[in-house]
């Protein structure tokens, strides 16, 4: 975000001063109990799973390419409109990549926890390539989980300069987490069963 947003266009805080240490510890809860319970779910996956469920959640993956997707252009968006100084614009993106972000986590761990592992059959480069992309792609989501937490935070409480500060790191890593789950999608996709 290399707009500097005039302070009269900024909103006010959504976040009475009186509440923000509130919410900060429960983003910062969050920011660990997500990932954490993520790998818990998927170290126990039997525990969760529904016996005939695949069959129910085989189309989950096509959704999760599409909210990646639909994702990546609300961050686009939610970028050009701050440079454009909309603000008003800028948060109904992020709120948009936000709640697509959110409806992908829990339909990511529906399908996984539900569904046969797919394992990749490609060979060579192509292989190398996409577990690259795969590895990069879930560590970063786990630091995604974080940063997205707190640019919220910073935003909803009025800290603004914070809040840009992290928007920097924040929107590239996300950026690159959509994008790539995509890319991760199309690849493994002729290996479903």
């Amino acid at each position: 975000m290399t707009t500097n947003t005039p302070t009269e266009l900024l909103p006010p805080p959504a976040i009475a001063p009186g509440k923000q240490a509130a919410y900060k510890v429960l983003t910062i809860a969050l920011g660990i109990i997500v990932p954490v319970l993520v790998a818990v779910i998927f170290s126990n996956k039997s525990i969760f799973t529904i016996p005939g469920a695949s069959a129910y959640v085989r189309h989950l993956p096509a959704f999760n390419a599409v909210l990646n997707s639909a994702t990546a252009v609300a961050l686009v968006l939610g970028v050009y409109f701050i440079r454009q100084q909309n603000v008003l614009a800028h948060r109904a993106a992020m709120g948009t990549a936000f709640a697509f972000g959110a409806v992908f986590l829990l339909s990511y761990v529906a399908y996984h926890t539900q569904a046969e592992q797919t394992f990749y059959g490609g060979y060579g480069g192509v292989r190398f390539a996409y577990f690259f992309l795969l590895i990069t792609h879930i560590a970063l989501a786990i630091v995604t989980v974080g940063l997205v937490l707190f640019t919220l935070y910073f935003s909803l409480t009025g800290q603004y300069a914070r809040h840009k500060r992290i928007a920097r790191w924040t929107f590239p890593v996300w950026l690159y987490v959509s994008v790539t789950g995509v890319i991760v999608y199309l690849m493994i996709s002729p290996y479903y069963k």
